[in-house]
This record gives structure tokens, C-alpha cells and sequence, in this order.
């Protein structure tokens, strides 16, 4: 199976510490508006919906918070509209990087976008002109103390997985997005607790870059994913 790439490895680090930041609060009620937008307010009946307010818990985010949100989703309350926009760029030394955007204003969040990417001697794209260096494929991350490997491999036999990815006691399953939901309750049978699962876009192939280059890149990388409206940053970078 595959190694974890660095970057990956930061980002969910960072994630994780940025879950005691306010921060994490706004991007996370963004998140659960479009869900019960998208799905309905009924957590039993969104999947979506049901792991974003585990997320929720987790980082102690006031339950009032939470079901204003789906009520504005499902329009009970009035409040932003937010859309999910997907904008796609080159960051510097040509690592290619695919951004994921929750906005109540398109306007505003390209042009800090762009302004973004050129600062850090990037340049925001045209639609289509990363993608097709990515995979959109369903993406299960679980953290299980007491698993190995090999006996997840041999759990999972059965479903169609692509790749398991790991990092500690963190997994990353690569699968077909019909088998996201089973596999996800498999892992949660299992007694492992599922971190996300949803579609992304992986690289099919990892560029890497001399230490000082990537450390640059990682920084370009992590100011993205502090911007407000960001909600997932995707790059081929190792």
C-alpha cells in the first residue's frame, strides 16, 4: 500500500490544531448549512450531515450553533447563502493545486484567491487546467489504536478499495464512492473512529520537490487552507 505524503501528514495536523481556533467554528457551520441544504436536517437520514456534527462535538462547538445552521439550510431560518465553488490554480514551483470553496460572495473570494496565489509566485486558472492531473475518488479517514494494516486490508477484502494509506494510527481508504457509506460503517463496527469521508480529488502522481522548494510550497499550501472561505486544498506536492 501507499506511503502518506508529507503534506497530507501537515495538513491534518494542522486541522487538528486549528479545532481549538475559532476559526474552525465559522468553516464548520458553513459546511453543515450546505449539508442540510443539500440533504435535509435529519442527521439519521444525512450522512453528511451526521459527521459534520460529530465534528462539531468533538471541538466543543455549541449545540445552538449547529442547529441554527441546519435551519438555515433547510430554511427554517434566514441567514447567507452559501455555494460550494472548486477553483483550480499553480502554486509556486509549479505544484498543481485544486481548491474547494464554501461562499455566500463569488466575487470577493476569487479575487482574494488570485491575489493569494500570486503573492506566492503562483497563479490562479482556468477550470479544467489541474484537474486532469487528479482522481475524484471517496476518501475514509479513521484513527484505530488497536489496528494494523494488514488486518484492515483483510476487513475491507470484500469492498472496493483502491488504496489504504497510513499514518500512525490514522488510515486513509481510497475506494469507489458507492462504497464510502459501507465502508465507513464497517470501520465504525470495527470499533475505529471515522475522522471524514467524502469525495476529493488525489493525485495521480506526486511531485517532489528539494526541501527549501517544498517548504515553501507548504506554506502557500497552509495559507490556503486559512482562508475563511477554504474549505479543502488538494495538490500534487509530496
Amino acid at each position: 500500500m501507499s506511503g502518506h505524503s508529507k503534506w497530507s501528514t501537515i495538513k491534518h495536523k494542522k486541522g487538528a490544531a486549528d479545532a481549538k481556533r475559532g476559526q474552525a467554528f465559522t468553516k464548520l457551520i458553513k459546511e453543515i448549512t450546505i449539508a442540510a441544504r443539500l440533504g435535509g436536517g435529519d442527521p439519521n437520514a444525512n450522512p453528511r450531515l451526521r459527521l459534520l456534527l460529530e465534528k462539531a462535538k468533538e471541538i466543543n462547538m455549541p449545540i445552538d450553533n449547529s442547529t441554527r445552521a441546519i435551519k438555515r439550510g433547510t430554511g427554517e431560518l434566514p441567514g447567507m447563502s452559501y455555494e460550494e465553488m472548486t477553483y483550480e490554480g499553480y502554486g509556486p514551483h509549479g505544484i498543481a493545486v485544486i481548491v474547494d470553496a464554501l461562499t455566500d460572495n463569488k466575487n470577493r473570494t476569487v479575487s482574494e484567491l488570485r491575489h493569494l496565489f500570486s503573492v506566492k509566485g503562483g497563479n490562479l486558472s482556468e477550470s479544467g487546467s489541474v484537474q486532469w492531473m487528479f482522481d475524484r475518488t471517496s476518501v475514509v479517514r479513521a484513527q484505530g489504536e488497536n489496528m494494523s494494516e494488514e488486518k484492515l486490508l483483510e476487513e475491507l477484502i470484500d469492498f472496493d478499495v483502491n488504496d489504504i494509506r497510513s499514518d500512525g494510527d490514522t488510515y486513509e481508504i481510497f475506494c469507489d464512492p458507492k462504497s464510502n457509506e459501507p465502508i465507513k460503517n464497517k470501520l465504525e463496527q470495527l470499533g475505529m473512529k471515522i475522522k471524514s469521508a467524502d469525495l476529493e480529488f488525489v493525485a495521480k502522481d506526486l511531485m517532489n520537490l528539494p526541501e527549501n522548494d517544498a517548504t515553501k510550497a507548504y506554506e502557500f499550501l497552509e495559507a490556503l487552507e486559512e482562508h475563511d472561505d477554504v474549505k479543502n486544498v488538494y495538490t500534487n506536492v509530496a
